[in-house]
């Protein structure tokens, strides 16, 4: 009789050899880096030029993850609290340069996906258009994630479960956008649902660390040791992205699993 530990050795073969093709480690930080390069910037950028509301969301979505308060929560309030001094600071051009930079990260999530399915990179033409418009999806999700995680005035009864079906739907419509669709949206639900799972765990958990941890690093070594501490931080986070989107791609095409999403199983 096939035992359970027969059943799932070669699945965590591949799973081993997936995820040291992908880089696990290299992957999650250039997705750091690109991050708080580029993409934080961009929100900088657009809350300069954003109604109060959207303002007021995007920080209401930092504060669920930075704490309540704090030093480095403080100085976020004083951006986002700008208004029109940011305006003038930013100014038209610097918005319109920062939502450029900005696509560097939508490129380094389409990378990510094409190595985890092993495909080759799409034309520049099919999609540049791509990388904006995840862009301008993923600033929205961050606007309504403090809504989402109250459930929109109900609690966590219903905010756990809209957190959890929003971030797995957002990671399912990413790959297929950034992918170009080259792969079947069924092929991708694996991936999605693992990869959705582990970012609201780990951003539930870091809700218990990272607000300590970014108050002792400005105690410590000033405001260059908030920057250690969120850049570890997004390092982890896009670590838990790349393995749910690598582990995705070969439990798709389990033999068990594939049949269901109409796979055809590793020729290996």
């Amino acid at each position: 009789m096939t035992s359970f530990v027969d059943l799932t050795r070669p699945l965590a073969g591949r799973v081993g050899r997936q995820l040291v093709v992908v880089g696990v480690l290299d992957m999650a930080t250039r997705l750091a880096a690109q991050a708080f390069l580029t993409a934080l910037p961009m929100l900088f950028a657009i809350a300069s030029f954003s109604p109060a509301f959207v303002r007021d969301e995007l920080r209401r979505t930092l504060r669920l993850l930075l704490g309540a308060g704090g030093p480095v929560l403080g100085q976020v309030d004083e951006v986002y609290a700008g208004g029109g001094q940011m305006r003038e600071s930013w100014g038209l051009l610097g918005v319109l340069m920062a939502l450029v930079s900005a696509t560097a990260f939508s490129r380094a999530l389409q990378r990510l996906c094409e190595r985890s399915w092993h495909l080759p990179r799409s034309g520049l033409r099919s999609v540049a258009w791509r990388w904006g418009a995840w862009l301008v999806v993923w600033v929205g999700a961050l606007m309504f994630q403090g809504l989402t995680r109250d459930g929109f005035g109900a609690g966590p009864v219903l905010g756990v479960p809209l957190q959890l079906t929003g971030a797995c739907l957002l990671w399912w419509w990413t790959q297929h956008l950034l992918l170009a669709g080259r792969v079947g949206w069924l092929p991708l639900l694996p991936g999605a649902l693992l990869t959705g799972l582990g970012v609201v765990v780990f951003s539930s958990a870091s809700e218990l660390w990272l607000p300590r941890s970014l108050r002792l690093s400005v105690e410590r070594y000033g405001p260059l040791g908030s920057v250690f501490t969120l850049l570890s931080w997004l390092i982890l986070f896009f670590a838990t992205v790349v393995v749910g989107v690598a582990v995705g791609q070969v439990l798709a095409h389990d033999e068990r699993i594939g049949r269901y999403l109409g796979v055809a199983p590793p020729t290996e």
